[in-house]
């Protein structure tokens, strides 16, 4: 399944709640987060949720039967500006690179390449169910929204049930190594795994009605060095439901850097833009998160 941004509004949320109560004992490389963070974080976010979904849809352009979807036929969701090449194919893989030429998709401007790949034969039922299918991916000069995006990283799609949903239901684990050089020179690294599950009205090619539940482990490295990290628990997935306005409606996300942490709680499910937050074990404040 394909998603547009799904977790822009946490990185904004969580980061200025983190900056506003930092100590003025901070240690020499500033632990303190910032708005220019924050908005770092959200276009993080963006390219790579739509790094997934280029990366699927190519992918079912080699395999268009499908395996493991409600439906026999695919229907591309890539721009007309973007061109994929037809399959270098060997005895034991496939490869296919798209170019992006000032293409709009999701509402972000991609620009180069990002070169697709996988292993012979295409996943049978059987193996999305069990092992899973790992797609391979790397960028060669590609910017999103004029970022600078790099790194070789894999994602393993899965057709099967999970302890989120009994029945069979789209699974992609994302081994996320990403390098984001900004127009102005800052380096962000993103390091850790990314689980998103769609849960709800899969197989429809329709965006609009999906219902995801994502779970992540990742550290974010800012430019100064410092580190934070940004756990979802599978125990408390984010939901993001698509025909929502503010699309996350429920979970938890914990963020911890070197001299702060923080627990932003979602709510129960309510289509609101209503969630709280609790800096360094205090008490949880409500605030809003979403226009």
């Amino acid at each position: 399944m394909k998603t547009k941004s799904l977790l822009g509004i946490i990185a904004l949320v969580a980061v200025f709640s983190l900056a506003s109560c930092s100590k003025d004992n901070s240690s020499p490389a500033d632990s303190k987060l910032t708005s220019a963070d924050a908005v770092a974080s959200n276009k993080m976010d963006k390219a790579a949720n739509d790094i997934s979904d280029v990366v699927e849809d190519v992918y079912f352009q080699q395999n268009p039967s499908g395996v493991g979807k409600n439906t026999n036929s695919f229907v591309s969701v890539l721009p007309l500006c973007a061109s994929v090449s037809a399959a270098t194919v060997t005895s034991t893989t496939w490869s296919r690179t798209v170019t992006f030429n000032n293409c709009t998709f999701n509402g972000n401007i991609l620009n180069g390449q990002i070169v697709v790949s996988g292993a012979l034969p295409l996943p049978t039922a059987i193996t999305l169910a069990t092992t899973g299918y790992t797609i391979n991916y790397q960028f060669v000069n590609f910017t999103h929204n004029g970022i600078l995006i790099e790194g070789n990283r894999s994602i393993t799609r899965k057709f099967t049930g999970s302890d989120l949903l009994a029945d069979n239901h789209p699974i992609h684990i994302m081994d996320m190594n990403m390098t984001a050089t900004f127009p102005n020179g800052d380096v962000y690294t993103r390091v850790g795994t990314r689980t998103r599950e769609c849960v709800e009205n899969f197989g429809n090619f329709d965006l609009s009605d999906n219902v995801y539940k994502i779970y992540q482990s990742i550290v974010t490295t800012r430019p100064n060095g410092t580190q934070h990290s940004h756990v979802i628990l599978m125990t408390s997935p984010l939901k993001i439901e698509m025909s929502c306005q503010y699309k996350a409606v429920s979970g938890i996300l914990t963020i911890t850097g070197p001299s702060h942490s923080a627990v932003i709680d979602y709510g129960n499910g309510d289509c609101d833009n209503s969630a709280t937050i609790a800096i360094d074990g205090g008490a949880a404040t409500s605030f809003t998160f979403g226009n």
